[in-house]
Protein backbone atom coordinates (compact mmCIF):
# COMPACT_ATOMS: atom_id res chain seq x y z
CA UNK A 1 0.00 0.00 0.00
CA UNK A 2 1.53 3.31 -1.19
CA UNK A 3 2.35 6.05 1.56
CA UNK A 4 -0.32 9.02 1.95
CA UNK A 5 1.07 12.20 1.26
CA UNK A 6 0.39 15.97 1.33
CA UNK A 7 -0.87 17.37 -1.71
CA UNK A 8 1.49 20.41 -1.86
CA UNK A 9 4.15 22.90 -0.24
CA UNK A 10 1.21 24.87 0.89
CA UNK A 11 -1.09 21.76 2.51
CA UNK A 12 2.57 20.69 4.71
CA UNK A 13 3.42 24.66 5.75
CA UNK A 14 -1.08 24.89 6.74
CA UNK A 15 -0.16 21.50 8.43
CA UNK A 16 2.39 22.26 10.43
CA UNK A 17 1.39 26.01 11.16
CA UNK A 18 -2.20 24.54 12.86
CA UNK A 19 -0.16 22.33 14.94
CA UNK A 20 1.84 25.51 16.33
CA UNK A 21 -1.11 27.84 16.37
CA UNK A 22 -3.76 26.16 18.22
CA UNK A 23 -2.46 26.00 21.86
CA UNK A 24 1.52 26.45 21.69
CA UNK A 25 1.22 29.81 20.92
CA UNK A 26 -1.96 31.52 22.13
CA UNK A 27 -2.34 29.76 25.35
CA UNK A 28 0.80 28.24 26.13
CA UNK A 29 3.35 31.25 25.08
CA UNK A 30 2.30 34.14 26.96
CA UNK A 31 2.06 32.76 30.39
CA UNK A 32 5.44 31.14 29.63
CA UNK A 33 6.87 34.55 28.86
CA UNK A 34 5.71 35.80 31.52
CA UNK A 35 6.71 33.41 34.08
CA UNK A 36 10.79 33.90 32.39
CA UNK A 37 11.62 37.13 32.16
CA UNK A 38 9.41 38.80 29.61
CA UNK A 39 10.63 40.22 26.89
CA UNK A 40 14.16 39.03 27.42
CA UNK A 41 12.47 35.24 27.10
CA UNK A 42 10.73 36.62 23.98
CA UNK A 43 14.10 37.49 22.15
CA UNK A 44 15.47 34.37 23.48
CA UNK A 45 12.95 32.40 22.17
CA UNK A 46 13.18 33.86 18.46
CA UNK A 47 16.75 33.52 18.45
CA UNK A 48 16.09 29.78 19.15
CA UNK A 49 13.44 29.29 16.45
CA UNK A 50 16.31 30.56 14.30
CA UNK A 51 18.94 29.03 14.83
CA UNK A 52 17.56 25.46 16.55
CA UNK A 53 14.11 25.02 16.21
CA UNK A 54 14.22 25.15 12.25
CA UNK A 55 16.97 23.01 11.57
CA UNK A 56 15.65 20.66 13.97
CA UNK A 57 12.43 20.40 11.94
CA UNK A 58 14.63 19.80 8.85
CA UNK A 59 16.38 16.79 10.76
CA UNK A 60 12.61 15.18 11.31
CA UNK A 61 11.76 15.63 7.76
CA UNK A 62 14.68 14.41 6.84
CA UNK A 63 14.45 11.66 9.03
CA UNK A 64 10.70 10.61 8.43
CA UNK A 65 11.40 11.04 4.50
CA UNK A 66 14.94 8.98 4.28
CA UNK A 67 13.57 6.08 6.31
CA UNK A 68 10.03 6.35 4.70
CA UNK A 69 8.61 5.54 8.10
CA UNK A 70 7.09 7.30 11.20
CA UNK A 71 9.30 8.04 14.38
CA UNK A 72 9.29 3.76 15.63
CA UNK A 73 10.65 2.88 12.05
CA UNK A 74 12.70 5.51 11.67
CA UNK A 75 14.33 5.35 15.07
CA UNK A 76 14.96 1.39 14.12
CA UNK A 77 16.71 1.86 11.07
CA UNK A 78 19.10 5.22 12.39
CA UNK A 79 19.80 3.16 15.43
CA UNK A 80 18.94 -0.24 15.11
CA UNK A 81 16.53 -2.26 16.60
CA UNK A 82 18.09 -2.75 19.86
CA UNK A 83 18.05 1.21 20.96
CA UNK A 84 15.91 2.65 17.98
CA UNK A 85 13.07 0.71 18.81
CA UNK A 86 12.13 1.19 22.20
CA UNK A 87 13.40 5.19 21.60
CA UNK A 88 10.65 5.46 18.77
CA UNK A 89 8.04 3.55 21.07
CA UNK A 90 9.21 6.19 23.87
CA UNK A 91 9.06 9.03 21.47
CA UNK A 92 5.15 8.19 20.74
CA UNK A 93 4.47 7.92 24.40
CA UNK A 94 5.89 11.27 25.07
CA UNK A 95 3.75 12.85 22.16
CA UNK A 96 0.85 10.80 23.94
CA UNK A 97 1.30 11.75 27.48
CA UNK A 98 1.25 15.38 26.35
CA UNK A 99 -2.19 15.03 24.86
CA UNK A 100 -3.72 13.62 28.23
CA UNK A 101 -3.14 17.22 29.37
CA UNK A 102 -3.54 19.76 25.97
CA UNK A 103 -6.77 17.78 25.56
CA UNK A 104 -8.21 19.31 28.67
CA UNK A 105 -6.73 22.99 28.08
CA UNK A 106 -8.49 22.60 24.68
CA UNK A 107 -11.62 21.09 25.68
CA UNK A 108 -11.41 24.53 28.07
CA UNK A 109 -11.32 26.49 25.05
CA UNK A 110 -14.45 24.68 23.54
CA UNK A 111 -16.60 25.18 27.02
CA UNK A 112 -15.37 28.84 26.76
CA UNK A 113 -16.44 29.12 22.95
CA UNK A 114 -19.56 27.27 24.07
CA UNK A 115 -20.34 29.80 27.01
CA UNK A 116 -19.47 32.81 25.19
CA UNK A 117 -22.21 31.83 22.23
CA UNK A 118 -24.67 30.93 24.51
CA UNK A 119 -24.15 33.54 27.31
CA UNK A 120 -21.72 36.37 26.85
CA UNK A 121 -19.28 37.88 29.12
CA UNK A 122 -20.04 40.39 31.79
CA UNK A 123 -19.60 40.95 35.62
CA UNK A 124 -22.34 37.73 36.50
CA UNK A 125 -21.65 36.03 33.19
CA UNK A 126 -17.73 36.01 34.39
CA UNK A 127 -18.58 34.71 37.50
CA UNK A 128 -20.77 31.85 35.85
CA UNK A 129 -17.71 31.27 33.43
CA UNK A 130 -15.15 30.65 35.97
CA UNK A 131 -17.11 28.20 38.08
CA UNK A 132 -17.66 26.17 34.83
CA UNK A 133 -14.34 26.19 34.05
CA UNK A 134 -13.51 24.87 38.16
CA UNK A 135 -16.40 22.10 37.34
CA UNK A 136 -13.87 19.05 36.38
CA UNK A 137 -16.45 16.38 35.36
CA UNK A 138 -17.52 18.74 32.79
CA UNK A 139 -14.54 20.01 31.22
CA UNK A 140 -13.70 16.09 31.31
CA UNK A 141 -16.58 15.90 29.00
CA UNK A 142 -15.62 18.37 27.13
CA UNK A 143 -12.22 16.63 26.75
CA UNK A 144 -14.32 13.15 25.52
CA UNK A 145 -15.95 15.32 23.01
CA UNK A 146 -12.49 17.04 21.96
CA UNK A 147 -10.95 13.36 21.24
CA UNK A 148 -13.66 12.07 19.20
CA UNK A 149 -13.73 14.53 16.97
CA UNK A 150 -10.38 14.53 16.75
CA UNK A 151 -9.92 10.91 15.71
CA UNK A 152 -13.13 11.17 13.35
CA UNK A 153 -10.96 13.48 11.54
CA UNK A 154 -7.75 11.38 11.82
CA UNK A 155 -9.44 8.38 10.96
CA UNK A 156 -10.65 10.42 7.35
CA UNK A 157 -6.57 10.75 6.53
CA UNK A 158 -4.91 12.71 5.07
CA UNK A 159 -6.09 14.55 2.90
CA UNK A 160 -9.85 14.61 2.86
CA UNK A 161 -9.53 14.84 6.85
CA UNK A 162 -6.09 16.93 8.13
CA UNK A 163 -5.48 18.76 4.88
CA UNK A 164 -9.33 19.51 4.54
CA UNK A 165 -9.62 20.72 8.03
CA UNK A 166 -6.53 23.11 7.80
CA UNK A 167 -7.75 24.96 4.44
CA UNK A 168 -11.20 25.62 6.07
CA UNK A 169 -9.98 26.59 9.65
CA UNK A 170 -6.94 28.45 9.65
CA UNK A 171 -7.18 31.78 7.15
CA UNK A 172 -10.45 32.30 9.66
CA UNK A 173 -8.41 32.32 12.78
CA UNK A 174 -5.91 34.59 11.18
CA UNK A 175 -8.29 37.27 10.17
CA UNK A 176 -10.29 37.42 13.55
CA UNK A 177 -6.59 37.30 15.59
CA UNK A 178 -5.43 40.47 13.94
CA UNK A 179 -8.58 41.90 15.16
CA UNK A 180 -8.00 41.22 18.31
CA UNK A 181 -4.70 42.67 18.26
CA UNK A 182 -6.18 46.08 17.02
CA UNK A 183 -8.62 46.26 19.83
CA UNK A 184 -5.59 45.20 22.41
CA UNK A 185 -3.56 47.78 21.53
CA UNK A 186 -6.45 50.50 21.55
CA UNK A 187 -7.12 49.41 25.62
CA UNK A 188 -6.36 52.73 27.42
CA UNK A 189 -2.94 52.53 28.37
CA UNK A 190 -2.01 49.60 26.57
CA UNK A 191 0.50 51.19 24.53
CA UNK A 192 1.97 52.70 27.03
CA UNK A 193 2.01 49.51 28.90
CA UNK A 194 3.75 47.09 25.67
CA UNK A 195 6.34 49.37 25.32
CA UNK A 196 7.32 49.30 29.10
CA UNK A 197 6.88 45.33 29.09
CA UNK A 198 9.72 45.27 25.98
CA UNK A 199 12.38 47.02 27.38
CA UNK A 200 14.44 43.55 27.93
CA UNK A 201 16.31 42.20 31.26
CA UNK A 202 18.84 39.81 30.56
CA UNK A 203 20.32 40.18 33.97
CA UNK A 204 17.93 37.31 35.26
CA UNK A 205 18.31 35.26 32.19
CA UNK A 206 19.64 32.40 32.76
CA UNK A 207 19.97 28.68 32.22
CA UNK A 208 16.25 28.61 33.62
CA UNK A 209 14.98 31.06 31.10
CA UNK A 210 17.04 29.07 28.08
CA UNK A 211 15.03 25.79 28.78
CA UNK A 212 12.03 27.32 28.66
CA UNK A 213 12.51 29.43 25.88
CA UNK A 214 13.74 26.34 24.07
CA UNK A 215 11.26 24.57 25.17
CA UNK A 216 8.47 26.59 24.30
CA UNK A 217 10.25 26.86 20.45
CA UNK A 218 10.46 23.13 20.57
CA UNK A 219 6.65 22.55 20.98
CA UNK A 220 5.43 25.87 19.00
CA UNK A 221 7.48 24.42 15.86
CA UNK A 222 5.78 20.99 16.21
CA UNK A 223 9.48 19.22 17.26
CA UNK A 224 9.30 16.49 19.39
CA UNK A 225 11.37 13.91 17.42
CA UNK A 226 7.68 12.02 16.66
CA UNK A 227 5.07 14.36 14.93
CA UNK A 228 7.41 15.61 12.39
CA UNK A 229 8.98 12.68 11.67
CA UNK A 230 5.69 11.09 10.65
CA UNK A 231 5.13 14.29 9.01
CA UNK A 232 8.27 14.07 7.31
CA UNK A 233 7.43 10.27 5.94
CA UNK A 234 4.39 12.07 4.01
CA UNK A 235 6.32 14.81 2.22
CA UNK A 236 6.65 14.76 -1.61
CA UNK A 237 10.49 14.12 -2.62
CA UNK A 238 10.53 17.49 -4.09
CA UNK A 239 9.75 18.92 -1.07
CA UNK A 240 12.00 21.63 -0.43
CA UNK A 241 13.13 20.73 3.89
CA UNK A 242 15.20 23.93 4.77
CA UNK A 243 13.13 26.53 2.78
CA UNK A 244 9.72 24.68 3.90
CA UNK A 245 10.99 24.51 7.79
CA UNK A 246 12.20 28.04 7.67
CA UNK A 247 8.76 29.50 5.90
CA UNK A 248 6.84 27.12 9.44
CA UNK A 249 9.57 28.73 11.57
CA UNK A 250 8.69 31.95 10.50
CA UNK A 251 4.74 31.41 10.76
CA UNK A 252 4.95 30.27 13.97
CA UNK A 253 7.03 33.23 15.04
CA UNK A 254 4.23 35.10 13.25
CA UNK A 255 1.57 33.64 15.63
CA UNK A 256 3.57 34.01 18.79
CA UNK A 257 4.00 37.86 18.00
CA UNK A 258 0.12 38.09 17.26
CA UNK A 259 -0.67 36.31 20.32
CA UNK A 260 1.66 38.64 22.60
CA UNK A 261 0.55 41.40 21.33
CA UNK A 262 -3.37 41.02 21.77
CA UNK A 263 -2.70 38.87 25.40
CA UNK A 264 0.14 40.74 26.91
CA UNK A 265 -1.53 44.05 26.24
CA UNK A 266 -4.88 42.84 27.81
CA UNK A 267 -2.82 41.42 30.86
CA UNK A 268 -1.24 44.68 31.81
CA UNK A 269 -3.89 46.77 31.63
CA UNK A 270 -6.24 45.10 33.96
CA UNK A 271 -3.75 44.18 36.29
CA UNK A 272 -3.43 40.59 35.70
CA UNK A 273 -0.32 38.33 36.51
CA UNK A 274 1.33 37.37 33.11
CA UNK A 275 3.36 34.77 35.17
CA UNK A 276 0.06 33.03 36.51
CA UNK A 277 1.03 30.16 34.69
CA UNK A 278 -1.64 27.98 32.62
CA UNK A 279 -5.11 29.78 34.03
CA UNK A 280 -3.82 32.88 32.53
CA UNK A 281 -5.43 33.24 29.00
CA UNK A 282 -8.89 31.54 30.65
CA UNK A 283 -8.55 34.89 32.96
CA UNK A 284 -7.82 37.37 30.59
CA UNK A 285 -9.72 37.00 27.14
CA UNK A 286 -13.41 37.01 29.59
CA UNK A 287 -12.09 40.84 30.95
CA UNK A 288 -11.07 41.88 27.08
CA UNK A 289 -14.57 40.79 25.38
CA UNK A 290 -16.27 42.47 28.28
CA UNK A 291 -14.80 46.10 27.28
CA UNK A 292 -13.89 45.44 23.82
CA UNK A 293 -16.62 47.18 21.38
CA UNK A 294 -18.48 44.50 19.65
CA UNK A 295 -17.06 42.16 22.07
CA UNK A 296 -20.79 40.35 23.45
CA UNK A 297 -21.08 39.92 19.39
CA UNK A 298 -17.20 38.88 18.19
CA UNK A 299 -16.53 36.70 21.61
CA UNK A 300 -17.67 33.77 20.97
CA UNK A 301 -16.54 33.36 17.27
CA UNK A 302 -13.14 34.11 17.99
CA UNK A 303 -13.20 31.24 20.68
CA UNK A 304 -14.87 29.16 18.29
CA UNK A 305 -12.31 29.62 15.48
CA UNK A 306 -9.48 29.54 18.37
CA UNK A 307 -11.63 26.01 19.15
CA UNK A 308 -11.16 24.79 16.24
CA UNK A 309 -7.30 25.77 16.03
CA UNK A 310 -6.74 23.99 18.71
CA UNK A 311 -8.60 21.00 17.53
CA UNK A 312 -6.26 20.80 14.51
CA UNK A 313 -3.04 20.61 17.34
CA UNK A 314 -4.94 18.02 18.88
CA UNK A 315 -5.32 15.91 15.37
CA UNK A 316 -1.95 16.34 14.35
CA UNK A 317 -0.34 14.78 17.77
CA UNK A 318 -2.92 11.89 17.52
CA UNK A 319 -2.06 11.11 13.79
CA UNK A 320 1.48 10.72 14.96
CA UNK A 321 0.43 8.65 17.54
CA UNK A 322 -1.76 5.98 15.81
CA UNK A 323 0.32 6.50 12.43
CA UNK A 324 3.12 5.02 14.20
CA UNK A 325 1.39 2.36 15.98
CA UNK A 326 -0.13 1.59 12.25
CA UNK A 327 3.19 1.56 10.41
CA UNK A 328 4.90 -1.08 12.83
CA UNK A 329 1.95 -3.16 13.73
CA UNK A 330 -0.26 -2.85 10.39
CA UNK A 331 -0.31 -7.07 10.70
CA UNK A 332 -2.37 -6.77 14.62
CA UNK A 333 -4.71 -3.90 13.95
CA UNK A 334 -6.39 -1.76 10.95
CA UNK A 335 -5.61 1.81 11.04
CA UNK A 336 -9.61 1.96 12.11
CA UNK A 337 -8.78 -0.57 15.24
CA UNK A 338 -6.02 1.66 16.29
CA UNK A 339 -8.06 4.73 16.51
CA UNK A 340 -10.14 2.81 18.56
CA UNK A 341 -7.30 1.47 21.03
CA UNK A 342 -5.54 5.07 21.02
CA UNK A 343 -8.85 6.72 22.10
CA UNK A 344 -10.18 4.32 24.66
CA UNK A 345 -6.31 5.10 26.15
CA UNK A 346 -7.27 8.56 26.09
CA UNK A 347 -10.07 9.30 27.82
CA UNK A 348 -8.60 6.79 30.44
CA UNK A 349 -5.53 8.60 31.06
CA UNK A 350 -7.21 12.07 30.74
CA UNK A 351 -9.21 11.29 33.92
CA UNK A 352 -6.77 12.09 36.39
CA UNK A 353 -5.73 14.82 34.67
CA UNK A 354 -8.99 16.56 34.45
CA UNK A 355 -9.63 16.02 38.39
CA UNK A 356 -6.09 17.35 39.21
CA UNK A 357 -5.69 20.54 36.55
CA UNK A 358 -3.48 21.90 38.90
CA UNK A 359 -0.36 19.51 37.78
CA UNK A 360 -1.24 20.61 34.09
CA UNK A 361 1.94 23.06 34.66
CA UNK A 362 3.56 20.25 36.09
CA UNK A 363 3.54 17.97 33.19
CA UNK A 364 3.68 20.43 30.85
CA UNK A 365 7.34 21.61 31.58
CA UNK A 366 8.22 18.10 32.37
CA UNK A 367 6.52 16.89 28.80
CA UNK A 368 6.03 19.72 27.06
CA UNK A 369 9.52 21.26 27.12
CA UNK A 370 11.58 18.83 28.99
CA UNK A 371 11.06 15.38 26.47
CA UNK A 372 9.88 17.48 23.72
CA UNK A 373 13.67 18.88 23.69
CA UNK A 374 15.24 15.53 24.01
CA UNK A 375 12.91 13.83 21.59
CA UNK A 376 13.94 16.94 18.97
CA UNK A 377 17.95 16.23 20.40
CA UNK A 378 17.58 12.73 19.27
CA UNK A 379 15.92 13.12 16.26
CA UNK A 380 18.61 15.66 14.94
CA UNK A 381 21.13 12.77 16.19
CA UNK A 382 19.43 9.99 14.36
CA UNK A 383 19.20 12.22 11.18
CA UNK A 384 22.95 13.60 10.87
CA UNK A 385 24.57 10.49 12.58
CA UNK A 386 22.76 7.28 12.26
CA UNK A 387 21.52 7.69 8.81
CA UNK A 388 25.12 9.58 7.86
CA UNK A 389 26.22 12.68 5.78
CA UNK A 390 25.54 11.37 2.87
CA UNK A 391 22.30 11.22 3.69
CA UNK A 392 21.82 14.62 5.50
CA UNK A 393 22.75 15.89 2.36
CA UNK A 394 20.73 14.31 -0.09
CA UNK A 395 17.70 15.52 2.23
CA UNK A 396 18.25 18.86 2.30
CA UNK A 397 19.94 19.40 -1.13
CA UNK A 398 16.98 20.37 -2.82
CA UNK A 399 16.98 24.33 -3.12
CA UNK A 400 20.34 24.96 -1.82
CA UNK A 401 23.24 25.52 -3.38
CA UNK A 402 26.41 23.26 -2.73
CA UNK A 403 27.94 25.64 -0.27
CA UNK A 404 24.59 26.13 1.91
CA UNK A 405 24.01 22.70 2.24
CA UNK A 406 27.34 21.99 3.34
CA UNK A 407 27.07 24.38 6.35
CA UNK A 408 23.53 23.32 6.88
CA UNK A 409 24.94 19.75 6.96
CA UNK A 410 27.17 20.80 9.60
CA UNK A 411 25.22 22.80 11.51
CA UNK A 412 22.73 19.73 12.11
CA UNK A 413 25.48 17.22 12.39
CA UNK A 414 27.64 19.28 14.92
CA UNK A 415 26.56 22.68 16.41
CA UNK A 416 22.63 21.71 16.91
CA UNK A 417 23.17 18.20 19.10
CA UNK A 418 25.66 20.16 21.28
CA UNK A 419 23.57 22.96 22.39
CA UNK A 420 20.22 21.16 22.71
CA UNK A 421 22.38 18.89 25.54
CA UNK A 422 23.63 22.06 26.66
CA UNK A 423 20.08 23.92 27.20
CA UNK A 424 18.82 20.34 28.97
CA UNK A 425 21.59 19.97 31.38
CA UNK A 426 21.63 23.55 32.27
CA UNK A 427 17.64 23.12 32.81
CA UNK A 428 18.27 20.53 34.47
CA UNK A 429 21.03 21.78 36.62
CA UNK A 430 18.48 25.21 37.30
CA UNK A 431 15.68 22.93 38.33
CA UNK A 432 17.84 21.26 40.74
CA UNK A 433 19.52 24.93 42.09
CA UNK A 434 22.74 23.92 40.80
CA UNK A 435 23.22 27.09 38.89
Amino acid sequence: MSRPQFSSRFATLLAMAAFAVGVANVWRFPYMMGQNGGSAFLIIYLVFVIVLAVPVLTSEWGLGRGTGSGPIGAYKAAFGTRFGLPLGFFLVLVVFTALTYYNIVVGNVIYSAVFALWHGFDGQGIVEYQKGLANNRMQFMYAIGLTVVSLWIVQRGLRRGIEKANFIIMPLFGIIVLYMVGVALTLDGAIEELKQFMRPDFSQAGPGVWFAAMGQACFSVGISGCIGVLYGSYLREQETLVPSAAATGLIDTGAAVLASLFVVPAVLVFGLDLAAGPPLLFNTLPRLFEVMPGGRLLGGPFLAAWALVAILTIVAAFEATIGALHDHFSDKLSRRGWTLVVGVAMIVAMAPVAYNPQIIGTLDLVVGSGLFMLGSMMAVIAFGWGLGKAAVKAQVALGLGERAVSIVTFWIRWVVPVVLFAILAGGALSALGVV
